[in-house]
C-alpha cells in the first residue's frame, strides 16, 4: 500500500516523499507505505504505517485512491499497489525523518516507479472533490478566515480563487458557519477578519454536479 499524503504548505500543494537508499531506484523519491498487517483493515494499516514511519498522526482525511496494476510498474516480481489519498490540515507540522521531505506537487523530484503518476492521481482526486463535497475541511485548521481558506483552495486547485465567490458557494451549500470570533489584527492593523469553521469535518457530498473552474482569461 502507498499513501499520497498532501498538505498546503507555504501556499503550495505539497506531497510527502522519502528518499530510497536501496536499488531499484536508489536515491529516487518514493511515497510512504508498506504491507497490510494481520487483523488490519486497509485504512487502519495506512494510518499506522504513516504514524510509525514518518510521524504523520494528524491525517484529517483518508480514502482509497486506486489500484495500480501495470505488470511493469516495478522491476522483477509483479507487485500491485493499493494507493490512498491522505490529507493533513495546514496548521499541522508533522516531524519527519531526515530522509523524508515535503515537495511541491508542481515541482516533483525524480520519483521512483510509477509514484509520479500516483501523486497526480491524488491531486486530481482532491481537486475534483473540492468541487462537489466539503473536503476543504481536511485542508483547513479548525477555524480560519475566508482569506486563509481562499489561499488553501487556490493552492489545491492550482489557480486563484475569488474569496467572495468561495464564501458565497460554500455558504449556499451550508458547509460554512461563522464562529462569532475574529482573528487577531496583523501588523498593519485594520478591521479584524471574521473566523469561520466547517459545519462538519466528515466528508459530505454537497453538490454532486458542481465543478470549480479557473477564471476565464481576458480576451
Amino acid at each position: 500500500m502507498l499513501a499520497g499524503v498532501l498538505q498546503v504548505r507555504d501556499d503550495q500543494l505539497q506531497v510527502l516523499l522519502w528518499e530510497r537508499n536501496q536499488e531499484p531506484h536508489a536515491h529516487r523519491w518514493s511515497l510512504p507505505g508498506g504491507l497490510l498487517g494481520a487483523g488490519e483493515d486497509v485504512e487502519s494499516s495506512i494510518r499506522r504505517q504513516l504514524a510509525e514511519k514518518v510521524d504523520v498522526r494528524k491525517l484529517s482525511h483518508v480514502e482509497q485512491l486506486a489500484v495500480f496494476s501495470d505488470p511493469h510498474r516495478v522491476p522483477g516480481t509483479r507487485i500491485l499497489a493499493t494507493a490512498f489519498l491522505g490529507l493533513v490540515p495546514s496548521d499541522a507540522d508533522p516531524e519527519v525523518p531526515a530522509d523524508t521531505r515535503w515537495h511541491p506537487v508542481d515541482q516533483l523530484p525524480n520519483t521512483a516507479f510509477d509514484h509520479g503518476r500516483i501523486i497526480n492521481a491524488a491531486r486530481e482526486r482532491l481537486q475534483a472533490k473540492l468541487s462537489y463535497t466539503n473536503l476543504g475541511f481536511a485542508l483547513a485548521p479548525a477555524e480560519f478566515t475566508i482569506s486563509e481558506l481562499r489561499r488553501l483552495y487556490s493552492a489545491a486547485l492550482g489557480y486563484e480563487v475569488s474569496a467572495t465567490n468561495l464564501q458565497r458557494v460554500l455558504s449556499r451549500r451550508g458547509v460554512l458557519q461563522p464562529t462569532g470570533r475574529t482573528a487577531s489584527s496583523g501588523p498593519a492593523g485594520g478591521r479584524p477578519a471574521s473566523l469561520y469553521r466547517f459545519t462538519s469535518r466528515d466528508l459530505q457530498i454537497t453538490d454532486p454536479f458542481a465543478v470549480f473552474r479557473p477564471p476565464t482569461a481576458d480576451r
